[in-house]
């Protein structure tokens, strides 16, 4: 078994999380432990609890302890990506949060503590593909939030006091069995029907374009000649134009001028 493996995925000593920290552009310092192999909280890491910033993201983890309460300074925490099925009471105690990613775990409603409701300072919440069925009426307090992920999961329906939060930009819900945004089958139209039509010469078409037109106008005259009562004697006649997908669209007089 390779050194630094094991049954609890990969170890993270408190060296390797020093030397993670990473000072952004806004003077924020944001520990940086994703896409490590960790399966286990790192105990290390709450030696460095002063943090603004902390990903966790795309590991193995299944639980995030109570202990993520020493992490007081947080305004930004990532953990997207794991195996988390249930969020600690604890996570309502980060006030200063502004942003929380959950998405791409196994959370259940269930797994969503009362206490979520206590972060009045949260502006981004992502909670897509997850397992939830129903969303907590509760979420409706976070009137800070800006943004909500809602995707993929098997919500039947939002509640109105999530609808109705009061600085909501974006709230995604695709890809959930909700009747109210259910898309009305649109009936299956055998004819292709052309709104515009644009000409221009044959001379300014590639050679296999120019077929392409040319074997779609003779499959159109097969069908103009099946049709009852056709006549064309009357038609006028541009020998010289064919009907290709053009950009003439702007110009399509000085075209017919040439």
């Amino acid at each position: 078994m390779p050194k630094g493996k094991g049954p609890q995925g990969k170890r993270i000593t408190l060296k390797v999380a020093k030397n993670a920290v990473r000072v952004l552009f806004n003077g924020r310092r944001r520990l940086e432990l994703g896409k490590m192999g960790i399966a286990t909280f790192p105990k290390c890491i709450l030696e460095l609890a002063d943090v603004e910033e902390l990903d966790l993201s795309r590991n193995f983890l299944r639980k995030i302890p109570n202990t993520i309460e020493k992490f007081q300074n947080l305004m930004w925490l990532d953990l997207h990506s794991n195996q988390i099925d249930e969020l600690p009471a604890a996570i309502g105690t980060l006030q200063n949060l502004t942003f929380l990613n959950l998405c791409n775990n196994k959370l259940t409603t269930k797994g969503l503590p009362e206490e979520l409701t206590q972060l009045r300072n949260l502006r981004t919440l992502n909670l897509g593909l997850n397992c939830l069925e129903t969303i907590p009426t509760t979420l409706g307090t976070l009137r800070e939030l800006i943004e909500l992920g809602l995707f993929d999961n098997s919500l039947t329906i939002i509640p109105k006091s999530v609808k109705k939060l009061p600085k909501l930009e974006r709230m995604n819900v695709k890809r959930n069995p909700l009747p109210e945004f259910a898309e009305e089958e649109k009936p299956i139209d055998t004819v292709k029907r052309i709104e515009s039509l644009f000409l221009v010469e044959k001379k300014d078409l590639c050679s296999s374009c120019l077929q392409t037109c040319q074997g779609e106008r003779d499959e159109l005259h097969k069908l103009e000649d099946m049709t009852p009562g056709h006549d064309t004697s009357d038609k006028p006649s541009f020998p010289s134009l064919t009907t290709p997908n053009s950009t003439a669209r702007d110009n399509q007089e000085e075209w017919r001028i040439k």
